[in-house]
């Protein structure tokens, strides 16, 4: 009996529009029964997920990190298995999941790949399946507009990166964690969920997006300078021995500033601190291609997830 798929492509991501008719006939040829919701997408593709959860037995998301966000507390509530095509253009999550950019390379995983449950982060209400961060990062996030990233693709993260590195000034903050707080002059506070981030990144070297862990890093550098020789480490992971940046590791951090500052969720800014960041662990069902040499990926452990 064939599959029944919901497909869900967002025609504004750098490849969607281009490619929407290739993967519904792809996915055709590897017999699913193709539910082509795309023309409701946009800002309203929750609610189809949710409409057509009880006649579909799995979701296929199209586009890049920014509309898998959107629609990822729909998915957690319905628990369809996601299938992802990565038409964005950093495309992090499918990157930490070893997912192909190539279109007929990601239909074949969804059709004959294995389901693996990961964690999800969320920081006052908002969910991010990479990263949420403060400082730096939303200065990229802001200058990097739609027009830079379908010309240059993923080095649009690198060059903006340069150009707003040298702007970059401290700010005081004061992460909690448990019973005991730690306050900090930084560029940066970023807390990860998954191994990759700003267009292939690295959180920390040893991440997994199912290891029931957030990592926490906070670039306590004192001049812009500085930061450039740790970029290299940092987009490896590498950067936890290297003086001038704190790492943490767990389940739950608050964060709180002198002043309200923007917090980016997986490349779009969603919450301003004062910010609680916790795990949701084991919390969505994804298709993931059918080999244990994954990267991002941990070997799975059961748990429950609870929003």
């Amino acid at each position: 009996m064939s599959r029944r798929a919901l497909l869900l492509v967002n025609g504004h991501s750098r490849r969607g529009k281009e490619n929407l008719s290739q993967a519904v006939s792809q996915l055709q040829a590897l017999g699913f029964d193709v539910l082509d919701k795309s023309a409701e997408q946009s800002k309203l593709a929750p609610s189809v997920i949710r409409k057509y959860s009880d006649r579909v037995d799995l979701a296929i998301i199209g586009g890049g990190d920014g509309t898998l966000n959107a629609v990822a507390e729909a998915l957690i509530e319905t628990q369809l298995p996601l299938g992802i095509l990565p038409l964005g253009t950093a495309n992090d999550l499918a990157r930490t999941l070893g997912i192909p950019t190539d279109l007929s390379a990601a239909c074949e995983i969804i059709a004959n790949g294995q389901v693996k449950h990961i964690d999800l982060g969320c920081v006052n209400g908002k969910l991010f399946f990479n990263v949420a961060s403060l400082g730096l990062s939303v200065k990229i996030t802001q200058q990097l507009n739609k027009e830079v990233k379908q010309q240059w693709g993923v080095l649009a993260y690198a060059a903006t990166a340069i150009q707003v590195v040298w702007q970059a000034r401290p700010f005081w903050a004061e992460i909690r964690q448990s019973d005991r707080t730690i306050r900090v002059k930084t560029l940066q506070i970023a807390v990860g969920n998954g191994l990759y981030y700003g267009g292939g990144m690295i959180v920390r070297d040893d991440a997994k997006i199912n290891d029931q862990r957030l990592d926490l890093y906070s670039l306590e550098t004192k001049h812009w300078w500085d930061l450039l020789l740790r970029l290299p480490a940092i987009k490896q992971g590498q950067h936890a021995e290297w003086p001038g940046v704190r790492t943490l590791e767990g389940q739950e951090f608050e964060i709180t500033t002198i002043e309200p500052r923007p917090i980016n969720t997986d490349g779009e800014v969603t919450t301003y601190t004062p910010a609680k960041f916790r795990l949701i662990p084991q919390a969505l069902p994804v298709i993931v291609p059918k080999t244990s040499e994954i990267p991002g990926l941990a070997e799975e452990t059961l748990g429950n997830a609870v929003i």
